[in-house]
């Protein structure tokens, strides 16, 4: 039996300008440069070129307006739209963190200057692209041999994939192209030039690896007849090796070379601090005038191919009044979501102290500024701070908070700083346990528990107590 009912539903829809300015906010501001010239070339009723002058030395727009201002009935006062927010200078000058050359492409340059066939370097080149992002090769040779001849149509063997490998192995950073971390260690020390104690760190590495990873240093003296001195020497040129060759050179935005360009300034001057946003290359959005003129002379004719002109043009004009007007409440939104985080960690941005970071979630800065938390994470991601101690992403400054001992709010970062300490001043030859780390942290003013110690403990990267073990 079918039922029928008739209800009430409310529903909310976002706008075209809603939608439009959501998408913005989550743009950092180099992708919105760009967004902006793709709008600028899709849209022909924008334009970012100074507006002409008339014979007598006038800007051809007699006065700024916004393009509110705009409908289909009343004439349009003016062609130019100026957007308030945007300073003097377009390009100012500003700071970037310059993202290194691409991991492939550094290889694929060695490559090049080497004398081998095109056949190998096609084998070569291969090899490269399946390293992974820390610089090894975790494919066994036969498979990649498979994968030559199915999947790039070359024709070979595993002994010549050995022989090209052997060639990358060669290749900076030292290390590239291991297949274990032994591996990789013995290539760093065959590289170097040959003193005792890197003769003795290569028979530790090549020989008694599983010792040397379980920290039974004793028997390792034992074997190889070392004393405490010989063996401190060995292990001090092992410790300075790079397990991860391929993270000296970030692949970072699809293997391209990119800089991060801050969002926001904070200057700090006379105690106080200063908030601004720069606009770098964002262009100034105007209407083009001669897409003005056209709807002007369309207005009101009967004539079917100045209305579909005219009807034309309306859309794009609809489309630039959304587009501009999303760019404002982005600003407006980025900036006060900014102002709220830096009001909140104020003692924090005055000298960059960790300690001095509160605990701080998304829904925090939701309450101060009025925005709904999903709009402060769209705010927050990809988005970067310049202050007078270093550029910082947005994430940096939030985190939970535990309580200490007195009852008080700290964050995590905070604990996790401790943390760090107690680890870097235990003592190397006993290191502090996970259960010691808890009364250690107690002694300091914090209860934390042992399994909160534990996670901490693999977030900042630290070993076990038994692995921390040195001579």
């Amino acid at each position: 039996m079918i039922k029928q009912e008739l209800g009430l539903k409310q529903q909310q829809k976002l706008s075209p300008l809603q939608i439009q300015t959501i998408k913005l906010i989550e743009l950092p501001v180099q992708e919105l440069e760009q967004r902006i010239r793709k709008e600028l070339e899709e849209n022909p009723v924008l334009d970012d070129n100074p507006p002409e002058k008339s014979e007598d030395g006038e800007d051809d727009a007699p006065r700024d307006v916004s393009l509110s201002e705009i409908n289909e009935d009343d004439p349009i006062p003016s062609y130019r739209l100026k957007v308030n927010n945007y300073g003097k200078d377009e390009r100012p000058q500003y700071n970037t963190f310059s993202v290194k050359q691409s991991f492939t492409q550094s290889l694929m340059e060695q490559l090049g200057f080497r004398n081998l066939t095109e056949h190998q370097r096609s084998v070569a080149a291969f090899i490269i692209g399946s390293l992974d992002e820390d610089g090894y090769l975790r494919r066994d040779l036969e498979s990649l041999v498979d994968d030559l001849a199915f999947r790039a149509n070359i024709e070979t063997d595993s002994e010549e994939v050995a022989s090209m490998l052997k060639v990358i192995q060669e290749f900076e950073p030292a290390g590239v192209g291991a297949r274990d971390l032994r591996e990789c260690l013995l290539l760093q020390l065959r590289g170097m030039r040959r003193t005792p104690d890197v003769d003795n760190a290569e028979r530790i590495v090549s020989e008694y690896f599983n010792e040397f990873s379980n920290r039974h240093f004793q028997k390792i003296m034992n074997k190889l007849s070392l004393d405490e001195e010989q063996m401190k020497a060995a292990m001090g040129r092992i410790v300075r090796l790079n397990p991860s060759p391929g993270g000296q050179v970030d692949d970072s935005y699809n293997d391209q070379a990119q800089q991060i360009v801050p969002d926001f300034v904070l200057n700090y001057e006379d105690g106080e601090l200063n908030l601004t946003m720069p606009r770098f290359s964002i262009p100034e959005l105007r209407v083009n005038k001669k897409y003005a003129d056209l709807l002007l002379e369309a207005a009101g004719s009967s004539e079917r191919q100045k209305k579909e002109a005219a009807t034309f043009v309306k859309q794009k004009m609809d489309s630039a009044k959304w587009f501009v007007e999303a760019l404002k409440q982005r600003h407006n939104t980025l900036l006060s979501t900014m102002q709220a985080i830096v009001d909140y960690q104020r003692e924090y941005f005055t000298d960059g102290d960790e300690s001095n970071l509160k605990p701080m979630v998304l829904k925090d800065i939701a309450e101060k500024t009025g925005f709904d938390i999903s709009t402060i994470s769209r705010v927050v991601n990809s988005k970067y701070i310049e202050t007078h101690f270093g550029i910082f992403p947005l994430k940096y400054f939030f985190s939970e908070g535990l309580e200490n001992q007195e009852g008080e709010e700290v964050s995590t970062r905070e604990l996790k700083k401790v943390l760090q300490e107690c680890v870097d001043n235990e003592d190397k030859r006993k290191p502090l346990t996970d259960d010691q780390l808890v009364t250690e942290m107690s002694n300091r003013g914090y209860k934390v528990a042992r399994r909160t110690i534990a996670k901490y403990r693999d977030q900042l990267g630290i070993a076990k107590a038994r692995l921390r073990k040195e001579l």
